[in-house]
Order: C-alpha cells, then structure tokens, then sequence
C-alpha cells in the first residue's frame, strides 16, 4: 500500500499559480512547494508540470532546481519525474559511481515487473541517447558485467507456472557456484537473469529445503566480491523486494552520517506503490516508527518533504 493518498485536485491552475506565486521574491515559500507537490500523485503532478510550462513557458522542474537546494531540490526533483525517467536517472548515476552503485542497477532490474523495465530502458535512451545496457557494459567487466547486463537486458515471463523439478536442478547447481565463490558462475548468472520471479522463488525455497539455510546465507562475508555482493541483492529483490527496501532504509538511517541518497531513493520511489508496507516491516523490525527514525536523523524543508511522503506532517 502507499503512503501517499492523493486529494482530489481541485484545479491544477490554482496548484500551478500558487507555486509560481511561492518563487517570488526574495526567497521561495518552501512550505508551499511542500504542500502542493508533497500531496499529488504521479499524474496530477504531470498536470502540473505540463500546465506549468504552457502558462509560464518555463520547465517546472528547471525552475524547482533553481528555487530549492541539497538533499531537499534532489528528493523533489525525483519525486517530480515520471517513475521510469526516475529509474532512468538513478541508473545513470549508479553506473557513474561504479561498484557503489551497482545495487541500484540491481534493484531496478530485479523490483520492477518486465514492462517496467523496459520503460526505464525507454526512458534511459531518451533521456541520454544510448541503451542502459550499453552503458552498464561498457563500464563494467568480468562476472559482475555479465549478471548486470543479463538482468537490465532480462525480459522476465510473468506467469504464476512452477517447474518443482526445475527447481531442485537449478537449486544444486546454485548451491555448486555459490559454493565454489571462485568457481565458474555462468550458470547461477543464466538461472538468475532468465527465470520467472515466481520460478526462481520455487528455487530459493528448494534450496533452504535441501541445504538447511537460506541461499543467501553463505554469499556474504568480508571477503565478498563485487558480484556475490550484487547476487546477494538480486536474490534479495526477487524473494522479498519489501524486507529488502526496509534493510536499505535501516542501513542508511543507523549508520554513521544518514545516507539520504538511499533514503530519498526509497521514500520517493515507493511512496506511491508498498511504502506503507515497508514502514510496517520496519516498525516490526526496529520497535520504532520509520517516521520517529527519520525525524531524528535529517532537518529543514528536506525533512519536512520526505516526512509529507511518509505520510505524516512535521
């Protein structure tokens, strides 16, 4: 379930005049930017922008980067952009941060249904005339490449059919490469970047059946490479995209210095689709509400945003 409930829109002139009214002046009206922007869904705010351009002859979101500045202009330039062109941007800096951002590639591919994932690869050539997976190979190598091309080029059947004999084949031969870490890891690349989500959570459970653990139990320590790291997070996305996202929360909130680029990712990109869920889980993991955790860790306008998101008003 989402946090965000979208209010009936009385007209999106009025939204569009009084934003334009809060960038008068010496300084922009934030809280308005906030109250407006904070409490419309993802096509009212297109409303907006498109409105907003034909009245004043001027890109909202240009002039949003403008008015507003740090974690706060970043958190409401995404939440302004359509999900796939969102996605698009958020690929394009994980790859020009190398190994700290192939997570991310990992989550977009592995969260969203194939229809989403292709709209982002839409989205991605658009926005900066080249393909995604063109881009991750091309600054990428070895094994790590392989899985990440694999899963943006992946378009996965999104049928409810299990294979039980499949399952415990590919289970084995999962067991064998994770096993083996530096062994040959072709085929745990072909079975994750190939199969239905829902054969692949057949295979997981097979293989917590079959070796007494959790396939991701054994893939992580400190000697981790780059791509046991992003199969870990793979395998997590797939098997539970929920707990996944409120571990990422977790991490970026108790961790030395609060990691708002996660933080922001998550909050901005889930508010409309399982957010509230997440926050449930979060609360059952950590005795304490996500909005409470976030309160303490952030400040300012930027505070005030992603707590709007969160559905609850500073």
């Amino acid at each position: 379930m989402a946090t965000l409930v979208a209010p009936n829109q009385k007209s999106p002139v009025e939204d569009v005049e009084a934003l334009h009214k809060a960038f008068k002046g010496w300084g922009t009206d934030e809280k308005t930017v906030i109250a407006i922007l904070g409490h419309r869904n993802v096509h009212q705010r297109q409303q907006i922008r498109k409105i907003y351009e034909e009245i004043y002859q001027e890109d909202l979101i240009k002039r949003l980067e403008s008015e507003l500045s740090g974690d706060f202009e970043r958190a409401v330039y995404r939440w302004m952009l359509e999900p796939a062109d969102r996605d698009a941007v958020l690929a394009n800096v994980a790859i020009k941060n190398g190994s700290k951002g192939y997570h991310v590639i990992v989550e977009i591919a592995c969260v969203l249904s194939a229809e989403e994932v292709l709209a982002v690869k839409r989205a991605y050539h658009n926005r900066y005339k080249r393909s995604l997976e063109e881009d991750v190979a091309t600054n990428t190598t070895g094994d790590i490449r392989q899985l990440l091309v694999g899963l943006v080029t992946a378009y996965r059947y999104g049928g409810d059919e299990i294979n039980a004999k499949l399952a415990k084949t590919e289970a084995d031969i999962l067991h064998e490469s994770i096993k083996e870490k530096k062994g040959n890891h072709e085929e745990a690349i072909r079975i994750l970047t190939t199969r239905s989500k829902t054969q692949l959570l057949a295979t997981f459970n097979r293989y917590r059946d079959d070796h007494g653990a959790s396939i991701t139990k054994k893939l992580l320590d400190n000697a981790s490479t780059d791509f046991q790291k992003a199969l870990h997070t793979a395998i997590r996305c797939i098997n539970d995209h929920k707990k996944y996202y409120e571990k990422v929360l977790r991490n970026a909130l108790k961790n030395v210095g609060t990691d708002e680029d996660a933080l922001t990712r998550v909050v901005v990109s889930r508010a409309e689709k399982d957010l509230r869920d997440i926050k449930e889980r979060y609360y059952k993991r950590n005795s304490v509400h996500l909005e409470d955790a976030v309160a303490k860790e952030i400040s300012g306008d930027y505070k005030k945003f992603i707590l709007t998101l969160l559905g609850k008003e500073d």
